[in-house]
């Protein structure tokens, strides 16, 4: 009886320790959550089955009854929305990254630092991510805008579905240019490849990135440690490296 006990306490134990949650995660945060991800199964038992694509598709899916248990977006309007709506507890968001982006080319040498680039003439196409789905398509928008160009941009631009699609046009050669997340390029505080202009902040609006826990992920131990582990040391490292802010 004894033993039987102890079996069952075990079994309870272990099936505490190692909870499972799925995770909505925009699409310009995908090469950090699946090292985030592995390094959390690794140091909390849990496991995090990540999802990736644009904030606005995710909030309808959300809407729908979509079960995710956590959302990590590209933005903040988005788990404001859902907490709002009572699709997410309200008590749990935080902004987890501050995005940047960044023009890029596959092409050494093709992008300057300034960016002057787009007022040139040689290149055929230029990817922008769908800025009424994805945040970082948006601050793509508002920065030609600024920079008064958007009139002489528009024709030749492919939209993106999500930054995930975006930068695949420009990593393909399909667009010579391509707005992306600096995530997408950067690993280890360096540009992977390529030739790039960061964008100045001052261009657009904050790219505040905002964590929550939605309804189906209430009550479960591995959504609410994610979240506490998004906030610690270790994981704040490898956000940095990939060119993100706080």
């Amino acid at each position: 009886m004894g033993k039987a006990l102890a079996g069952v306490v075990l079994l309870a134990a272990s099936a505490a320790h190692g909870a499972e949650v799925s995770v909505a995660v925009a699409a310009n945060f995908a090469a950090p959550m699946q090292q985030i991800a592995m390094q959390f199964q690794r140091d909390t038992g849990h496991k995090a089955v990540l999802s990736f694509g644009a904030t606005g598709k995710f909030y309808a899916q959300i809407a729908n009854g979509a079960p995710f248990g956590v959302l990590l977006a590209g933005d903040d309007a988005t788990p404001e929305k859902i907490a709002r709506e009572g699709l997410g507890n309200g008590a749990t968001r935080f902004t987890y990254a501050i995005g940047r982006l960044v023009l890029w080319s596959k092409q050494a040498g093709y992008v300057d630092a300034e960016g002057k680039v787009l007022q040139q003439s040689d290149w055929r196409h230029i990817a922008v991510a769908n800025p009424k789905l994805a945040p970082y398509g948006l601050a793509a928008v508002q920065t030609l805008d600024k920079l008064g160009l958007t009139a002489q941009v528009q024709p030749r631009m492919v939209t993106g579905e999500n930054i995930g699609q975006t930068y695949q046009f420009a990593a393909s050669g399909n667009a010579q240019l391509g707005f992306v997340a600096l995530s997408q390029v950067m690993e280890g505080g360096r540009l992977r490849e390529g030739s790039a202009w960061v964008v100045p902040a001052s261009m657009h609006a904050p790219i505040r990135q905002d964590a929550i826990v939605l309804k189906p992920g209430q009550g479960n131990a591995a959504a609410a440690a994610l979240m506490d582990y998004l906030r610690g040391d270790k994981v704040r490292a490898i956000i940095q490296s990939y060119g993100y802010s706080f």
